[in-house]
């Protein structure tokens, strides 16, 4: 469709049975030309909004055909902080450095993804990731560099350590997908300025949190900033939090960030994938009102499927009906 659409094409994504996230990136260039482009944080929010993302450049089309109506419609999405998820199958540097970049110019804070363990969903929708642990330990490595002192904030391995919990990750990977989780908490928090938040699932996928405890320490949890909840999920914010209290209460009180990108009218049952009637939920904020729930996070990007399902495309790919129905669904 767009310069952006192109760009995102050779993404990775995530989406399995408990509703996770799909991927997506952003090359150097299309961060460094959208530089003319205006987009400008929601407010309480330190995060940097990418003015080159699928929905600000939808909505350019949508005006140039005079879906005027519609293109204000998705400004509820364009003008948003949302999660870059770089590609795994490439070298991530070049889009993490020009994100960090231009969040920096503007004194703010990059948000970002880090997904490409091995062996990564399973081999369901978003199967792939690095071919080894080497190649991912130089995966990792380069996308920390790519971070330098920039202020970020990184959202690491969705679904690893669940898959792990749920048995979907043949045991014969476990022991080395906590090793390398370890190690990506420990070589992402060389950089001074990153947060790390190791993702824990969801309130619907392990019902009970505790079996999530001794994974996420045998992972590292206890060098990160904390974990993640409700990646590419519906769950409401109410439940999300309780939950993770819960969580963080048998690990010490470790905080945790919430995924609300499109949680506003919550899951629909039995459905994980595309459902339809969502809405877009909190937007991206640290103003929680809660010491341990330390943001509010849009990690899964508005608008891109969770896969063929539902008539929509490929995982990761941007749907503009679907992000239109989001946003029109929204209560704010």
């Amino acid at each position: 469709m767009s310069r952006l659409i192109r760009t995102f094409a050779a993404l990775a994504v995530l989406g399995l049975a408990a509703g996770c996230s799909s991927m997506t990136g952003v090359d150097e260039a299309s961060v460094a030309g959208a530089a003319t482009k205006k987009a400008s944080p929601a407010p309480a929010s330190p995060f940097w909004v990418d003015p080159a993302s699928s929905a600000a450049e939808q909505i350019e089309l949508w005006e140039r055909q005079g879906r005027t109506a519609d293109a204000e419609q998705l400004e509820r999405i364009a003008g948003q902080p949302v999660a870059l998820w770089p590609a795994g199958e490439i070298d991530p540097a070049p889009a993490v450095a020009s994100a960090t970049t231009s969040a920096s110019q503007e004194g703010r804070t990059a948000l970002f993804v880090a997904y490409n363990i091995p062996h990564r969903d399973c081999g369901q929708h978003s199967a792939g990731g690095a071919p080894d642990a080497d190649a991912y330990r130089a995966w990792i490595g380069k996308f920390a560099d790519a971070l330098g002192g920039s202020k970020a904030l990184v959202v690491l391995e969705p679904d690893a350590v669940a898959h792990i919990v749920d048995g979907c990750t043949p045991g014969e990977y476990h022991a080395e997908r906590e090793q390398l989780l370890g190690e990506a908490i420990l070589r992402l928090k060389q950089q001074p300025n990153t947060q790390v938040y190791l993702d824990a699932g969801n309130p619907s996928w392990i019902q009970e949190p505790w079996k999530l405890v001794d994974p996420l320490k045998r992972a590292g949890i206890e060098n990160a900033d904390g974990f993640a909840l409700n990646v590419s999920n519906f769950q409401t914010d109410a439940v999300t939090k309780t939950y993770g209290l819960r969580l963080s209460q048998d690990l010490g009180g470790k905080h945790f960030v919430i995924d609300s990108s499109r949680n506003g009218n919550g899951p629909l049952p039995g459905v994980w994938c595309n459902p339809s009637g969502r809405a877009l939920g909190t937007r991206p904020t640290t103003d929680t009102g809660e010491p341990a729930l330390d943001a509010y996070l849009w990690i899964k990007r508005p608008g891109e499927s969770d896969g063929t399902c539902e008539g929509g495309p490929d995982a990761g790919q941007w749907w503009p009906e679907y992000a239109l129905s989001l946003a029109r669904n929204s209560k704010s």
